[in-house]
């Protein structure tokens, strides 16, 4: 093929790190008009080779074209130049700063030479959301929005831009399944435009509806480049991992016991909204021996319940007990300390510390206990390289230079795994996962459902949230939807279809009957 059919030629690119070779002689090339997917393990590298071309790293070796042209691409400020957008997986957003701000940071649209023109930009970004129904509120701070609204913005602000080569980074991995459709549909549609799009997914299916060609990678190097419509899924799979993996998990019936989990009446006020509640008198029990799911869109709650039942956010009314006692106001601290683990949607904001170590990381919550100290006050060094290179092992977790690495330098699912493995391995009486695959690869998902269901069969409690039905239908013992920050509904997930469920979802069916077990009183009933 003519070099001038390529939007994007990296050829023989190398990139090291202490300890890590993460590209290892890859070659690459990026059809104009074309959707190419990137699919690798967690780690192997796909994050790193497109940063090398949005001007994050520089290559150790190999050479860049766009165009037909041989680039050096020194910053992103260059790349925008040649037409080259990113949307990247750890969001590049300024917390205390607007969407709309966000989205011009960098390209502000001046008049007078020298004053800020927010209104020409508004009405650009208007557009832009008119055309690919994005919808957000560009006067809401990041900080007060959801994680699925902080990503739309990162794709309005590629947008913005005009950019002709779009790289997408792991960009569904917080949308709802209704989102990513729409997603999906979009970059469809930007291919037909003419622009060419780099899609770095750990989802096949996704893989499988959009993109014209996969390339995939493992531990650094080009294992294959592939056709999609001449693939399948589990031949992708066996490429990325190197073994056949299963897409559903095996797991036997539950046996509940008592509760773990009692939430009464629980009230959340809105941040936004002060006037109105984003959790407005919630009720249910997680039971022993048992997966309890709260699904639902992003935006309906779950966040903000999950925040109240942590101690993240304080709450406006209402009673949270853990076996039987009273933690409505206790501390995070001491909410640990009597038996919860927490894996939270924002592994950045509330999972990690990133300039810590990846030992240092792995105690975060244990690291005041006598196995991590001596003589009482001094850090037991040694038993906390111990821990996190048994947890290593464990959890598959790869890193360069082992316990001693910083998290912020580790792709983002190997950060993933890192909490996994910390609140998982406190053998907590309940277990709260928010989002516990994000941005993991298939066999990393395989193997963290396979450790949840486990907390289940040794007879502990686990609240899950996830927008993931595939997740939902896997894992789930008990299925509860959030709509507008209200339980509307209660399914047991062998009675329920996907259809139906996403009717509750929407908001079109309500019909939860609250029963407490003790006390046999009804309450938040909602029927529509």
């Amino acid at each position: 093929m003519m070099a001038e059919n390529f939007a994007i030629e990296m050829e023989h690119i190398s990139k090291s790190f202490p300890g890590i070779k993460a590209n290892d002689d890859i070659t690459l090339r990026l059809k104009k008009g074309e959707i190419h997917a990137l699919l690798g393990e967690n780690g192997a590298g796909k994050s790193t080779l497109m940063s090398i071309l949005f001007g994050l790293y520089s290559p150790d070796e190999g050479t860049i074209k766009v165009n037909g042209k041989e680039v050096e691409i020194k910053d992103p400020n260059y790349a925008n130049d040649l037409g080259i957008g990113m949307v990247h997986q750890h969001f590049k957003l300024v917390d205390v700063f607007t969407l709309l701000e966000n989205i011009i940071l960098g390209s502000e649209p001046v008049k007078f030479k020298f004053l800020l023109n927010k209104a020409k930009a508004r009405e650009k970004i208007k557009s832009i959301c008119d055309k690919y129904q994005l919808d957000v509120d560009l006067d809401a701070k990041v900080e007060d929005v959801s994680v699925g609204m902080q990503q739309k913005t990162e794709i309005i602000k590629m947008l913005y831009r005009d950019n002709d080569i779009l790289i997408f980074d792991e960009p569904t991995a917080v949308l709802t399944p209704q989102e990513i459709k729409e997603l999906l549909e979009i970059m469809k549609n930007l291919a037909t435009e003419g622009r060419s799009i780099l899609f770095i997914s750990h989802k096949l299916d996704e893989i499988m509806a959009v993109a014209n060609t996969c390339s995939v990678l493992r531990k650094g190097k080009l294992v294959a480049t592939l056709d999609v419509n001449k693939t399948n899924k589990e031949e992708l799979s066996t490429f990325m991992v190197g073994r056949s993996v299963s897409f559903s998990i095996d797991k036997k019936d539950s046996v509940p016991g008592d509760n773990i989990l009692k939430v009464r009446n629980l009230v959340l006020q809105n941040k936004i909204h002060k006037d109105l509640n984003i959790v407005d008198g919630v009720s249910f029990n997680v039971r022993r021996g048992e997966i309890v799911c709260i699904a639902g869109i992003d935006g309906n709650g779950q966040s903000d319940l999950v925040y109240g039942i942590t101690g993240l956010e304080k709450v406006k009314g209402g009673k949270i007990y853990l076996n039987n006692f009273d933690i409505t106001n206790k501390s995070i601290f001491e909410r640990n300390n009597l038996g919860i683990s927490h894996i939270p949607e924002d592994r950045h904001k509330h999972g990690l510390v990133l300039d810590y170590s990846l030992g240092y990381n792995s105690v975060l919550e244990n690291y005041w206990r006598p196995d991590f100290t001596k003589y009482k006050f001094l850090i037991n060094e040694k038993a906390i390289a111990e821990h996190a290179d048994k947890l290593i092992e464990k959890y598959d977790i790869r890193s360069g230079r082992g316990h001693d690495t910083i998290v912020r330098s580790m792709s983002g699912g190997n950060q993933q795994k890192v909490i996994v493995a910390r609140e998982i391995d406190r053998d907590p009486d309940l277990l709260i996962a928010v989002q516990p695959t994000r941005g993991l690869d298939v066999g990393a998902i395989e193997f963290i459902h396979k450790q949840i269901v486990a907390e289940r069969d040794k007879n502990k409690a686990v609240l899950l949230v996830s927008f993931e039905l595939d997740e939902v239908f896997n894992l789930a013992d008990r299925i509860l939807v959030m709509f507008k920050g209200k339980i509307v509904g209660e399914f047991n997930p062998k009675d329920v279809t996907r259809e139906e469920l996403g009717l509750y979802m929407a908001g079109s069916k309500s019909n939860y009957n609250f029963v407490d077990d003790e006390n046999r009183e009804e309450t938040n009933n909602e029927e529509n």
